[in-house]
């Protein structure tokens, strides 16, 4: 799937787990973050409110996105 950010500079890594659906809250978005269970262009990503931009891919739960302008 894709993500577009509609002109804004970057978007928080809970904030779209959150808003693709891929995480049905919030706190369940910060918790698999925690969990070590989200990866950012093939690394593990821990940090909750990383700045993710175009060209970065999140990877989480079999499903991937990739971040669009």
């Amino acid at each position: 799937m894709t993500f577009e950010l509609n002109g804004q500079e970057f978007i928080e890594l809970n904030k779209l787990l959150k808003l693709t659906g891929v995480a049905e809250s919030g706190g369940f978005a910060n918790m698999v973050i925690i969990e070590e269970a989200v990866k950012v262009n093939g690394e593990t990503e821990i940090r909750k409110r990383k700045k993710l931009h175009k060209g970065d891919v999140v990877e989480f739960n079999g499903e991937r996105i990739d971040i669009v302008a």
